[in-house]
């Protein structure tokens, strides 16, 4: 079998057992989290923003009014708005910035990670952990792996935490558009028409 074959065999395994892992409360917090913002801002570095960014275009498709923080059109956040912070370790320096910031301000913060101790994990007043190896994670003992069995995934760094938050976002959208009473016509409604 090729090699990108059984990477996304391991992507799709690695897929269906997060699902099954995902606490349900801190899901329906999220929600309700999210349907009460004044405003919704996203922030994720890297890949993480990648993913934000996406999970961004969808929220605003609902007719949330919505921000990706870094973008030359995005305002200052207020008391009553909410930044969902996308990181694996929890501990990348630019959005542990913001979280500190958004907690000052008296923002809600959502935390989506693979590490609840971390500093995102302590500030958010909601935390979704979505379990991935981290580009953190790596173990550069080879010896050591090597003793126990253990193999590198194919998939490298954070790809499983960033493609697992994919999906996982994905599926708020779901949730998202049965609570509101949405459909994908409603949707399609707020595509951009120029591509």
């Amino acid at each position: 079998m090729p090699r990108f074959q059984i990477a996304m065999d391991e992507i799709s395994e690695h897929l269906k057992k997060v699902a099954q892992e995902i606490d349900t409360t801190k899901v329906d917090e999220m929600i309700s989290t999210i349907i009460s913002a004044s405003r919704i801002f996203i922030f994720g570095a890297g890949r993480s923003g990648l993913v934000g960014r996406a999970f961004a275009m969808r929220l605003m498709h609902l007719g949330f009014q919505v921000f990706v923080i870094g973008e030359t059109v995005t305002p200052s956040m207020k008391k009553g708005d909410v930044l969902i912070a996308i990181s694996g370790s929890g501990e990348t320096s630019s959005v542990v910035q913001a979280v500190q910031v958004a907690n000052k301000i008296g923002s809600k913060i959502i935390g989506i990670t693979s590490n609840i101790d971390s500093v995102l994990g302590k500030l958010a007043n909601v935390v979704i952990l979505v379990k991935g190896r981290t580009k953190l994670d790596v173990d550069k003992n080879y010896v050591t792996r090597q003793i126990l069995g253990q193999r590198q995934p194919l998939s490298p760094l954070g790809t499983l935490f960033e493609v697992s938050v994919l999906v996982f976002l994905d599926g708020i959208i779901a949730e998202l558009m049965e609570k509101l009473g949405k459909t994908e016509k409603d949707l399609k409604e707020m595509h951009p028409i120029v591509e």
